[in-house]
């Protein structure tokens, strides 16, 4: 029940976190990825707020073995950028910036019942599903 309420909270945090920082708004976003036209640093400071924030808590949770909950921590393990990775990162940009919506925002936009949202879960859904449709053949 701790970690299903955790879990619940930290989602409510994140999702608060996503609206107030407008990363929810597609418009923002795709203002902050045009950096030949209108551009809008905004977003840039949520991303160093955000690093400076996550930098001292990795440092926390290498040093421990469980979390505070008492689970396994479970972090990265590989160092280097193999081809997966760097096509999987291709892909996620190129959806970023066609959309201005990436996973986390979708889930509000849809939360909030946005068609957008939506839409963005259920191609979302779809890419995954060829993926592994595509891994599964080799």
């Amino acid at each position: 029940m701790k970690r299903m309420v955790s879990a619940a909270l930290a989602g409510l945090i994140f999702g608060i976190g996503l609206i107030v920082a407008g990363m929810a708004n597609p418009a923002k976003v795709l203002a902050f990825l045009d950096i030949s036209g209108r551009w809008d640093p905004s977003l840039a400071l949520v991303m160093a707020g955000a690093i400076a924030v996550a930098l001292p808590a990795f440092a926390w949770a290498k040093r421990r073995e469980r979390s505070l909950l008492g689970e396994d921590i479970q972090l990265p393990t590989a160092h280097h950028a193999d081809r997966r990775l760097l096509i999987g990162s291709l892909v996620f940009g190129m959806g970023w910036g066609l959309a201005g919506i990436c996973p986390g925002p979708a889930l509000v936009l849809a939360g909030s019942g946005l068609a957008d949202g939506l839409l963005f879960l259920l191609a979302m859904l779809a890419g995954m599903a060829l993926y592994r449709a595509w891994d599964a053949r080799g």
